[in-house]
């Protein structure tokens, strides 16, 4: 019998298993595309994050740095220099021309000139703390100068991050001058959380304080991780309105009661969150990277995880 259509034959299950080869890098590709585009989605719908934060294969070609915070399930995650959002595709847009800083970790984070340039994210529930009673405001920041030219109330500081608009105040994060001659007592080298009303006023805010609390004073240049707390929800003991608190290089600094300065009720507003400004009053001159927010307070010892990580 002639060999012929014997080859025939055994030539064909090679073509199929080449072709199913290929369909199946095809899906691996799609999928790495969805996972770019919502990383909390569960694995079975091509996510890298599960709803649980358990980490998947996809996620290996992020840092450790990005790893870390989308285990902790982040509503919102700005990781690079162009504001993409790692987390559900709600990218900045970039106003200006921000250009490009290295982060520790020699990732990209944005960086401001200090006149008019910034990042816009358009509003979203997700990013009030109004929708669930507690937000969580997560990021890296690096002054090119502590003697800001573009801030508030005599330039004594800007701010740098935040939700809020004229009658839409939310929160923000400040950060003060290392001179700042319009306080009484003066705030030099501080940087706050602030919680608002929405009609805007006075707000509550916790702080960290370069020569207070065993913190060392802010340089420029030098890259700093803030992260800030406001929960309307947990109340009592010292605390009967909730809280604000502030963490520096993952360790907790000040924490105050919601209402210790004027009492705050949080309101859902329509202000985007804004990177390198808040309301278009001040402009930060130098870098922030890796803002990240979180609908529940995340726990310290995951924030220093995130510090470690980078």
């Amino acid at each position: 019998m002639s060999w012929f259509p014997v080859r025939r034959e055994t030539r064909r299950p090679v073509r199929r298993l080449a072709a199913t080869v290929v369909l199946l890098l095809a899906a691996a590709s799609a999928q790495a595309v969805a996972v770019a585009k919502d990383p909390q989605r569960s694995p079975g719908t091509d996510g890298l994050v599960s709803a649980r934060g358990v980490a998947t294969p996809a996620m290996a070609a992020l840092s450790a740095y990005d790893r870390a915070v989308l285990a902790d399930r982040p509503v919102g995650f700005w990781h690079d220099a162009r504001g993409a959002d790692l987390v559900g595709g709600r990218h900045a847009a970039r106003v200006g021309r921000p250009g490009t800083a290295r982060m520790p970790n020699g990732e990209t984070a944005a960086r401001f000139d200090g006149s008019r340039e910034y990042l816009e994210v358009a509003d979203h529930n997700r990013w009030s703390p109004a929708t669930t009673g507690i937000l969580t405001i997560e990021a890296w920041a690096r002054p090119s100068t502590l003697r800001f030219t573009s801030g508030q109330a005599d330039d004594c500081y800007v701010h740098w991050l935040g939700k809020g608009i004229s009658g839409q105040q939310e929160w923000t994060l400040r950060m003060y001058s290392d001179v700042t001659p319009c306080e009484t007592p003066q705030r030099p080298n501080r940087t706050s959380v602030y919680a608002f009303n929405l009609n805007g006023g006075l707000g509550t805010g916790a702080y960290f304080q370069g020569g207070l609390n065993g913190v060392p004073v802010m340089r420029p240049g030098q890259w700093v991780h803030v992260a800030g707390v406001i929960n309307a929800n947990n109340k009592g003991g010292n605390f009967p309105n909730g809280y604000i608190r502030m963490y520096r290089n993952g360790r907790l600094i000040n924490t105050r009661d919601l209402s210790s300065t004027a009492a705050i009720t949080l309101g859902n507003g329509t202000a985007p969150v804004r990177i390198g400004t808040r309301d278009l009053a001040s402009f930060f001159q130098g870098a922030i990277g890796k803002v990240a927010l979180y609908d529940y307070e995340v726990p310290a010892s995951r924030l220093l995880t995130h510090y470690n990580a980078m």
